[in-house]
């Protein structure tokens, strides 16, 4: 019997298109790579520090991208990424050869998937540039919500900020299994 693979996208949604999405990306297996929880807070080793940094680049990547609420987990993150097309600047940077971007003329506008993939080929490549021997993957693909309106979002930014209070009951944890 074939396992049918469930869709991970809106169908027939635009992806690329202004809004606010709240996307949860998992470590491989879940193993716990960024930190740990300590008093209710989290509190980011070395790999967690490199995968917050890059995560907070991705808008010098990613001309039509801007940042939101975020927290990185042990072994997951959550973060609202907001797409903005209607951003017009001169001097515009997109994804280029490796990690470094590179001048354009106009702007070529990404969507949430490619900011993803971005996110964690460049989160990926760093950590594993420190770490040789015990190599870093993200699972496949990630979750992701359009988040429709403001009170979802407010609920949505509370559930981000209160997440490693929240550690001990999380379905991530891996002692919950």
């Amino acid at each position: 019997m074939h396992r049918i693979r469930k869709r991970n996208r809106l169908e027939n949604y635009d992806y690329s298109q202004n809004g606010y999405y709240f996307v949860t990306i998992c470590t491989k297996d879940k193993k716990y790579f960024f930190g740990e929880i300590k008093d209710g807070e989290m509190v980011l080793n070395d790999y967690g520090k490199i995968a917050k940094k890059c995560w907070l680049d991705l808008p010098n990547h990613y001309v039509n991208c801007q940042l939101d609420e975020f927290i990185f987990m042990p072994n997951h993150m959550h973060g609202i990424v907001i797409i903005d097309n209607d951003i017009v600047e001169s001097d515009n940077f997109v994804v280029g050869n490796g990690l470094k971007p590179f001048p354009t003329k106009g702007k070529k506008l990404h969507g949430l998937s490619e900011i993803m993939r971005g996110f964690k080929t460049f989160s990926s490549r760093r950590i594993n540039e420190t770490n040789p021997v015990n190599k870093f993957q993200w699972q496949k693909s990630f979750y992701d919500h359009v988040v429709r309106n403001d009170e979802s979002l407010c609920k949505i930014r509370e559930y981000i900020m209160i997440n490693p209070e929240k550690w001990e009951f999380d379905k991530e944890n891996l002692d919950n299994l």
